[in-house]
């Protein structure tokens, strides 16, 4: 098993307890959950996600190659943020790669290291720096939450 399937599976046990958490209600971090229709069944799927604040706006950075819930969103019209007990419908715009890039130098900029090196742990960057990450924009959807 590689680091990148290892490092998925312990993600996908905390991502568990994160579900669990703000469906009590109890939110904490950037952490939302974000429910779609699954683009084949049209059954809502529900996946904790970080909703990051940048120079204004909202905005959801893909941190895995395949990830489901970027495909559903691509399929869907509109999708729900839940943040504990409060919801909203909003609509998820993606951006086109040159607009990626500098949110993506920002995110890593000012997060902690831990963010810019999950995007190598993934397989998405090739380094943890701003510059590296930004030049994976490629390869990494980048989300702005806009109203529905």
């Amino acid at each position: 098993m590689t680091t990148a399937q290892n490092y998925r599976r312990m993600v996908n046990a905390g991502n568990k307890i994160v579900v669990r958490l703000q469906r009590l209600g109890i939110a904490f971090g950037p952490m939302q959950l974000l429910t779609v229709p699954g683009r084949r069944t049209g059954v809502p799927r529900t996946f904790p996600i970080a909703v990051i604040p940048i120079e204004g706006d909202r905005y959801i950075f893909q941190a895995y190659p395949k990830a489901a819930w970027v495909a559903n969103v691509r399929a869907a019209g509109e999708v729900t943020l839940t943040r504990g007990r409060r919801s909203a419908v909003t609509r998820l715009a993606e951006l086109p790669v040159e607009q990626r890039r500098p949110l993506l130098r920002r995110l890593v900029e000012t997060s902690p290291p831990s963010v810019g090196r999950r995007f190598v742990t993934t397989g998405l960057a090739e380094a943890p720096t701003p510059e590296a990450v930004a030049a994976a924009a490629e390869r990494i959807a980048v989300f702005r939450v806009e109203p529905a």
